[in-house]
C-alpha cells in the first residue's frame, strides 16, 4: 500500500523581516542570514531526497548578495513560491492596486533570481484576503496557500503584543495579525476558493484535525526545548489524527528552525533561538524523519495538481459557515 503525500514549504522569511515585524531598528539595513541557512537546508533535503516548496519574499531575491542562494534552490529542482515583496502581515489592508503592485513586483524579482515564475503565493502571517484571491486568479496563480485554521490566533496575537516593541499606530495596523476565532472552524483540506475566477485552489497550513492546535516545526521544536519526547509524541498523535480525518498534511518550515544562538544573536526574541544551532538542527531532522516515515513528502504544487484532479470542476463550497464568520472576526 503506498503512503499518503504530504506537501512540506519553507517560508523563507529574512532576518530584517523579523526585525520589522518586531518593531526593531536596523530592519532598513535588509540583513540576512540566506547564504548561512540555505545550504544548510539543501543539505538535509538531499539527504533524503526531498523536493518541496519554498515560499520566496521579493525583497530578498533583488538583493546580489542573496540571489546565489536563491538560484541554488531552484537549480536544486525545488518549487518557488511567492511570499509578497515587502511580507507585511497585513496585507488584507491594502487597496486592489497596492496588491496587484505587490504580487507583481514579487513575482518579477523572484522569476529573475531563480529562473522561475511563481504559480502558488503565501501571505505574510498569514494574510489574505478576497481581492488578494482574485489577484492572484488573475495573474494565473494556481494556489493559494495562506489559510492556518487553528483557534489560537488571538493568543499568538497577544503574545506578539506582548513581547514586540510597536507604536500605538502599528498596534493598530496589526490588529488582526495571526486572525480571528473564526479561523479555527477552517477547512483543512484542499478546496476551490469560491466566487473567484479562474478557479483558486487553497490549500490551508495544515493543524491536528478536531482540535485545529498548531502542527508546524517551529511550534514542535518549542515542545522539543522543554522535552524532545514530548514533541514526538506531539507529532505522533497530529499525524495519526491526519491519517484518521484523511488529511494530507501540509507542513510548514522555517528559516530559524534551522538556526540557533551561536548564528545569530540579534533574534533572541524568537522562541527556540536560544538553542544551538547543531541540536536543533539535529532535533529538526529527527522530527521530519518521523514525518517522512508516514508520508510521501511532495511540493505543494505537485499537491495542489492532485487535488484539483480528485477535487474536478469547482462545486459549491463548504466554506460558507467560515466564510459567514470571517466578516464578524
Amino acid at each position: 500500500m503506498s503512503q499518503p503525500l504530504a506537501s512540506l514549504s519553507l517560508d523563507l522569511d529574512n532576518k530584517w523581516s523579523y526585525l520589522k515585524t518586531h518593531g526593531d531598528a536596523g530592519w532598513e539595513q535588509y540583513p540576512t542570514y540566506l547564504p548561512v541557512v540555505i545550504p544548510r537546508v539543501l543539505e538535509l533535503l538531499v539527504e533524503r531526497n526531498w523536493k518541496i516548496t519554498f515560499f520566496v519574499v521579493g525583497q530578498d531575491a533583488v538583493i546580489d548578495g542573496n540571489q546565489s542562494a536563491l538560484a541554488s534552490l531552484s537549480a536544486a529542482g525545488h518549487e518557488i513560491g511567492n511570499h509578497s515583496f515587502k511580507h507585511e502581515p497585513w496585507l488584507h489592508l491594502y487597496s486592489p492596486d497596492e496588491i496587484d503592485a505587490e504580487i507583481a513586483a514579487a513575482e518579477t524579482a523572484i522569476q529573475r533570481a531563480t529562473g522561475r515564475k511563481p504559480i502558488g503565493f503565501r501571505g505574510p502571517g498569514f494574510s489574505f484576503s478576497a481581492e488578494v484571491h482574485r489577484t492572484l486568479a488573475a495573474r494565473g496563480y494556481k494556489y493559494d496557500a495562506s489559510t492556518f485554521p487553528t483557534f489560537i490566533g488571538p493568543l499568538a496575537r497577544m503574545y506578539y503584543f506582548f513581547t514586540a516593541k510597536l507604536t500605538p499606530e502599528e498596534r493598530a495596523q496589526r490588529k488582526k495579525l495571526f486572525g480571528g476565532w473564526a479561523e479555527g472552524f477552517r477547512p483543512l483540506k484542499p478546496y476551490w476558493l469560491p466566487e473567484i475566477e479562474p478557479p483558486l485552489l487553497e490549500i490551508p497550513v495544515t493543524t491536528i484535525p478536531l482540535i485545529k492546535a498548531p502542527l508546524h516545526l517551529s511550534y514542535l521544536l518549542y515542545l522539543a526545548e522543554r522535552s524532545p519526547r514530548l514533541a514526538k509524541l506531539y507529532l505522533e498523535f497530529a499525524l495519526g489524527m491526519c491519517r484518521l480525518a484523511g488529511v494530507e498534511p501540509s507542513l510548514l518550515l522555517h528559516p530559524l528552525d534551522f538556526m540557533g544562538s551561536d548564528d545569530d544573536g540579534d533574534l533572541a526574541f524568537f522562541p527556540t533561538m536560544g538553542m544551538r544551532s547543531a541540536e536543533k538542527v539535529r532535533i529538526a531532522c529527527e522530527l521530519l524523519d518521523q514525518f517522512g516515515r508516514q508520508f510521501r513528502v511532495v511540493t505543494m504544487q505537485e499537491h495542489a495538481d492532485l487535488a484539483a484532479e480528485r477535487l474536478g470542476t469547482r462545486a459549491s463550497s463548504d466554506c460558507s459557515t467560515w466564510n459567514n464568520l470571517q466578516e464578524t472576526s
